[in-house]
């Protein structure tokens, strides 16, 4: 780890570097423990930022800094205390940059927020409290005014998605089409419905906002109390429409099965869980949430497992170019799976509907 010391030291650190470790096992950036001096705690965090997926690095840290003061600022005004544990931190290059370039790879340094906790488990309480974190963080950034941009251009634009699926269906490349003739049926029996967020916003209905586009309970640190300190992983916040955080959330959580279930007969659309994330989204989102974003929020459930199901197909037709599979038909398992999914969030849309307007 010797190399990667000298990278740390690119940047604004004034303790002696000990040592580096590895720090989980992000599927995007490669992450690492940098302790000092003879400290058993880290004091930071180095990442190598994936430029594969995130192209424009500048873009990217230049996202995260307003971001990050923005939300400190608006803890300042609620005076709130101990504000490096309640939102990140990045340490600038001695250079005075957001990020290192070593010629080939990118790297970035935050503050490691000691005596905190993730967890992996979705239940009610968790999905209510990761429903008010992230409905918070966007109260937080509603007024933000500087301007965001893309970091995963049209990322969660269903209209973009059903074109790659139709490019995939014309070229058919590896003959798998005639054999998921149904799935691709039912998919265009619904593009319209589906394209709603779209094209209210092309009548100006529907307006955009800074979104985190990565909803987890994951993606929170707790403290020991089980406390929210602050929302992590901000290389997808920009500029999206609501349903973003809501709908994406709610695509993992809210299923009984698993993302790629062989047995479609254990799926099905958890209700207690989009209650119980919904009562806290709607706490949290309740200074600026407009009616049509609120009566939206089903379409929103419907819409992630849609938007997946058209993506986890239009590999599968590729010849499964994007997605890792680990069998020939992962990728079809997948497609069937969300799909699934998305039926039994669309039969109850109505029962989530009367949820919020019970509220």
């Amino acid at each position: 780890m010797e190399n990667l010391k000298e990278i740390v030291l690119k940047f604004n650190v004034e303790n002696e570097i000990n040592e580096v470790k590895p720090l989980g096992e992000g599927l995007i950036n490669d992450t690492f423990k940098v302790y000092v001096n003879d400290c058993e705690t880290p004091k930071y965090v180095l990442q190598r930022i994936n430029n594969a997926i995130f192209q424009d690095v500048d873009l990217l840290q230049d996202n995260i800094e307003k971001v990050t003061n923005h939300i400190r600022k608006k803890l300042i005004e609620k005076n709130e205390t101990n504000l490096d544990r309640k939102v990140l931190n990045f340490i600038k290059t001695k250079d005075d940059k957001r990020f290192y370039f070593d010629g080939e790879k990118y790297w970035r340094l935050m503050v490691f927020i000691s005596d905190s906790y993730t967890y992996q488990a979705v239940t009610p309480e968790y999905s209510y409290t990761a429903g008010l974190a992230f409905g918070e963080f966007q109260s937080m950034l509603s007024d933000i005014e500087e301007t965001l941009g893309e970091t995963i251009p049209s990322f969660h634009n269903i209209e973009l998605r059903l074109s790659q699926l139709r490019e995939a269906v014309e070229n058919d490349v590896v003959g798998r089409v005639k054999e998921v003739r149904y799935y691709l049926d039912e998919i265009e029996k619904r593009a319209e419905v589906m394209c709603r967020g779209e094209q209210l916003y092309r009548e100006g209905k529907l307006p955009k906002r800074i979104c985190h586009c990565d909803t987890k309970v994951n993606n929170m640190l707790f403290d020991k109390d089980g406390n929210v300190l602050c929302v992590i992983d901000l290389d997808t916040v920009m500029p999206s429409f609501i349903f973003s955080d809501f709908g994406d959330f709610l695509r993992s959580a809210a299923n009984t099965g698993a993302e790629d279930d062989k047995d479609l007969n254990n799926i099905d659309f958890n209700m207690e869980i989009f209650e119980a994330f919904t009562k806290g989204y709607l706490e949290g989102t309740k200074s600026f949430l407009l009616p049509i974003e609120k009566e939206n929020l089903p379409y929103a459930a419907k819409l992630f497992p849609y938007m997946q199901t058209v993506r986890f197909l239009a590999d599968y037709i590729n010849g499964d170019t994007y997605y890792k599979i680990q069998y020939p038909e992962h990728n079809l398992v997948r497609t069937k799976a969300q799909w699934r999914l998305f039926e039994c969030a669309e039969r109850k849309e109505n029962l989530m509907l009367d949820f919020i307007n019970s509220i």
